[in-house]
């Protein structure tokens, strides 16, 4: 009997699967995710995925969203579905159809490419923002953006945080609430007093 299953993956973990879930249509018998994992991670090697490849059989059909949530690179992405086409599981990739052997493998190498070509792209841009920041930084006192800091912001005085904490014997939670921040911002303000 075969199987329809989803594989979704967001980088960070206050991004969302559903997206991706609402694009595919649902009604899948097995869904699999791996949520707050970069995309430089290789496919294998993702909790989710690995979890994937050990439930999925042949005349299974694997629904993704886009090429690039198969694998790291282009080698990475071509190799995992060359695997998974071998042990006789059809790569249905949205908005492309079914993969196959031949054509598909070609079609899914050149896309695979694209996808690459851009990610280093963004890290090209990325790092020269970077760089125009702390350039204009070091020259004016502010980025290229105005901004004070490369960082971000900070929601609070982080010693006033801690104090306010320490002095009131307060939980992460209840200084959070006080002083309108998240949980994981006081957790990084004391670990850095």
């Amino acid at each position: 009997m075969s199987h329809r299953i989803a594989y979704y993956r967001v980088s960070t973990g206050d991004q969302s699967i559903d997206a991706q879930r609402h694009a595919l249509g649902g009604g899948f018998d097995q869904e699999f995710s791996d949520v707050g994992v970069s995309g430089s991670m290789l496919a294998k090697d993702r909790p989710g995925f690995a979890d994937l490849l050990t439930k999925i059989r042949t005349g299974d059909t694997l629904y993704i969203y886009a090429v690039d949530r198969l694998g790291r690179d282009a080698l990475d992405i071509q190799s995992t579905v060359r695997a998974l086409l071998e042990k006789g599981v059809t790569v249905e990739i949205h908005g492309l159809g079914p993969i196959g052997r031949g054509v598909g493998e070609l079609i899914l190498a050149v896309l695979a490419q694209v996808a690459d070509m851009e990610r280093r792209r963004i890290k090209e841009r990325t790092d020269a923002g970077r760089a125009a920041a702390r350039e204009a930084l070091a020259s004016t006192g502010r980025t290229h953006k105005g901004k004070e800091s490369l960082g971000r912001p900070m929601a609070q005085d982080a010693a006033q945080v801690v104090a306010w904490r320490k002095a009131n014997g307060a939980s992460i939670s209840a200084t959070a609430r006080h002083f309108g921040i998240s949980p994981a911002t006081v957790k990084r303000y004391a670990a850095a007093s």
